[in-house]
């Protein structure tokens, strides 16, 4: 890593120098052209008679000419000059742009490889005690009950992974028909109070709630921003889900009583792989990969996702739908 940071360091001076470089010679090119069209000036003005009685007009004609040159001069220097601070902004925009999403694919992989590794050594060791001895049937459906939730996350984790990737390259297509919307966040809300039943869950589930979309995609959207806030509340924490109709709006809130999140951070927690911290130090679970999922089926339902602070505590994030 450091070896990296290094060779991107010099890269950067590297460019800073090139660019500096150029503008250098456009200034310089601009100098030696002004003054070579002042030396011509000065030399038709000395070619001049001064008996000659058209005197004044000529120099006149030949000091306008100075300045339209000059004025050419100007013309051409700015524009070259404007293009190349443009182009140059662009590309290391661009770069940093790479750049970053490169070093969140790579932090992507280090949670990928964390999110995969734990789930399968829990799985594999309760198998292997369920194996070895001789449990009463109490201890035996928990430990399959263990197993079963890291299988579940194993299934989300490669079905944000799929979908994710399925959306951004346009290879899934979507049914969008009228959906029982209540219907589904209680359906979503069963399964989850089903794999987590130690947490505490407050519901305003409103019944009616109707909107036209993609169920599949639609029950993503619950589990990823309950998951969400199941991962950043403590376990006496309260998870709060509410459904309800606000006019020609159907409005989605999760509620949770983290850590909250800081006002810099608000947008850009939905940059694809991005994750507040290092990955070699974060203690909370992920791929960075939830919330930009949430926000890209949100928008392909043609509804917004924002978040805001809760109280005292936490966050809130809410999808505002538009109502059939």
């Amino acid at each position: 890593m450091l070896f990296k940071k290094k060779r991107l360091a010099i890269a950067i001076t590297v460019y800073w120098v090139l660019l500096a470089y150029i503008i250098s010679g456009l200034v310089w090119w601009f100098i030696a052209l002004d003054r070579q069209n002042r030396q011509m000036t000065a030399y038709q003005l000395h070619e001049l008679r001064a008996d000659d009685p058209y005197y004044s007009g000529k120099s006149k004609a030949i000091l306008a000419e100075e300045k339209k040159q000059t004025a050419a001069y100007v013309g051409e220097g700015s524009t070259y000059l404007l293009l190349i601070l443009l182009g140059a902004l662009f590309v290391y925009r661009e770069v940093r742009r790479q750049i970053r999403l490169q070093l969140q694919q790579q932090n992507f992989m280090m949670a990928l490889t964390h999110e995969l590794k734990t789930p399968i050594a829990v799985t594999k060791l309760n198998l292997e005690t369920l194996r070895k001895h001789k449990l009463d049937e109490q201890r035996q459906e928990k430990i399959i009950q263990s197993a079963l939730q890291e299988t579940d996350r194993l299934d989300v984790l490669a079905n944000n992974i799929l979908i994710a990737s399925q959306l951004e390259g346009g290879g899934y297509v979507q049914s969008k028909e009228p959906l029982d919307l209540s219907g589904l966040v209680q359906g979503s809300m069963l399964e989850l109070r089903h794999r987590f039943p130690e947490r505490h869950w407050e519901e305003q589930i409103e019944p009616g709630c109707a909107i036209t979309g993609d169920a599949l995609l639609l029950e993503l959207l619950v589990s990823n921003l309950v998951e969400n806030a199941l991962k950043y509340s403590p376990r006496e924490g309260a998870i709060g889900v509410s459904l309800e109709g606000k006019g020609r709006h159907t409005l989605l809130s999760i509620k949770d009583q983290g850590p909250g999140i800081p006002d810099e951070e608000k947008k850009r927690i939905f940059g694809k792989f991005y994750r507040a911290g290092h990955e070699a130090t974060r203690s909370t679970k992920g791929t960075g990969l939830g919330l930009f999922l949430c926000l890209k089926i949100a928008e392909d339902h043609k509804a917004t996702l924002k978040v805001a602070d809760n109280s005292p505590v936490g966050s809130i994030f809410t999808v505002t739908f538009k109502t059939v």
